[in-house]
């Protein structure tokens, strides 16, 4: 499985750099191929000041070696090795009525010292971070995401979209980070449900991405913009900054086990503002995204 997993992360990394450099058609992915020391390594490919994209970044690694003492307290295992692998990408435009967004798909296995599987189970998702609110943009999102999800259970849309809320949740600031999508994690074989099965549909929803993005980006990246929206843009970049670097457990993964730093900060923006106790004005269009944030709604 980590064999068939990682070679799907491969195409799907292609698949997606190729559509985003078509869209921008002025900026192209650089690559960096690293290895990381304890064991593993990964490709990751960023795209800067592009006409569309300010940056972004869509990366893959498979690392393995020793569970770090950190991780093992945390799954309450001792004396472990591990595999992960995924995908994990963030975009973040230019135009500020271009939503930034997020998607990471990935595995994970723990094994025993004799090299004997003991764990292990699949993770991911993907969700939507706008700067202004479009309804039919969100609509279109989560339509896409809940078309991924239905051929493998009735309820897992609305499992998964409300997993995601939870998650993307500053809990320090008592708003969503965006207007959701999917977030899964630790899903595991059962006597119902194959580890195949579950790779069928994680792959099935990481196929779905350029359709629920692509078509959100194509409708807004030449529409006219203030200097003033563009501030807006910026300062809500830092509430997203804040739950990466506080919340994040992508992120704190990452630094736990010795992670590639210049990868796990990929996705942070270029340009960012805090700017002290700022507030929209009443009836604002960016008052209305705040009011969105603060209660997640149902777009299907």
């Amino acid at each position: 499985m980590r064999d068939k997993f990682y070679k799907y992360i491969e195409q799907l990394q292609d698949t997606i750099t190729d559509k985003l450099e078509s869209i921008d058609e002025t900026a192209s992915f650089s690559q960096d191929l690293w290895e990381r020391k304890e064991g593993g390594g990964g490709r990751t490919r960023v795209i800067e000041n592009g006409s569309v994209f300010e940056k972004g970044g869509v990366n893959i690694s498979a690392v393995h070696g020793d569970l770090p003492e950190a991780m093992q307290n945390y799954f309450n295992v001792q004396d472990c090795d591990f595999f992960a692998c995924g995908i994990s990408l963030v975009l973040h435009p230019k135009n500020p009525m271009v939503p930034t967004v997020h998607a990471n798909f990935r595995y994970f296995e723990m094994y025993n010292r004799l090299g004997k599987i003991i764990d292990q189970w699949f993770g991911g998702g993907q969700d939507l971070t706008p700067y202004y609110l479009f309804e039919e943009d969100a609509k279109h999102f989560h339509t896409v995401s809940k078309e991924a999800c239905d051929p493998f259970g009735e309820n897992l849309y609305s499992d998964y979209k409300a997993n995601c809320d939870r998650y993307f949740w500053n809990s320090h600031r008592e708003e969503a980070r965006g207007l959701g999508g999917l977030f899964f994690d630790y899903l595991k074989p059962t006597s119902e449900r194959s580890l195949e099965d579950i790779y069928d549909f994680v792959t099935h929803v990481g196929d779905s991405f350029l359709e629920a993005y692509v078509p959100i980006v194509e409708k807004r990246k030449n529409l006219d913009y203030s200097q003033e929206q563009r501030n807006w843009q910026e300062i809500r970049r830092g509430r997203y900054v804040e739950f990466n670097l506080v919340h994040d457990k992508g992120t704190l993964f990452g630094l736990k086990t010795n992670g590639r730093i210049e990868s796990i900060l990929m996705s942070l923006p270029p340009h960012v503002q805090w700017q002290y106790n700022y507030h929209p004005d009443t009836d604002s269009e960016e008052e209305k995204l705040v009011n969105a944030l603060r209660k997640p709604k149902d777009w299907v």
